[in-house]
């Protein structure tokens, strides 16, 4: 079993990718710059689970 994400993370990575499809690719360090620029985040840790999570979104989306 894998770690669970929260709602919070589900929620931002998807509306995220929707509004700002050409900004992020499968690339977590890519992601994670691009993030930064995007939205507001408040902690580095948050910041770094929704990246996680857009790139495994990209990757499986595939």
């Amino acid at each position: 079993m894998g770690r669970i994400r929260t709602t919070l993370v589900k929620r931002t990575g998807e509306n995220l990718v929707k509004k700002f499809p050409d900004r992020f690719q499968p690339n977590f360090e890519h992601n994670k710059k691009n993030l930064d620029e995007v939205a507001d985040i408040y902690s580095k840790k948050l910041r770094n689970l929704i990246a996680g999570y857009i790139t495994h979104l990209l990757k499986h989306s595939k």
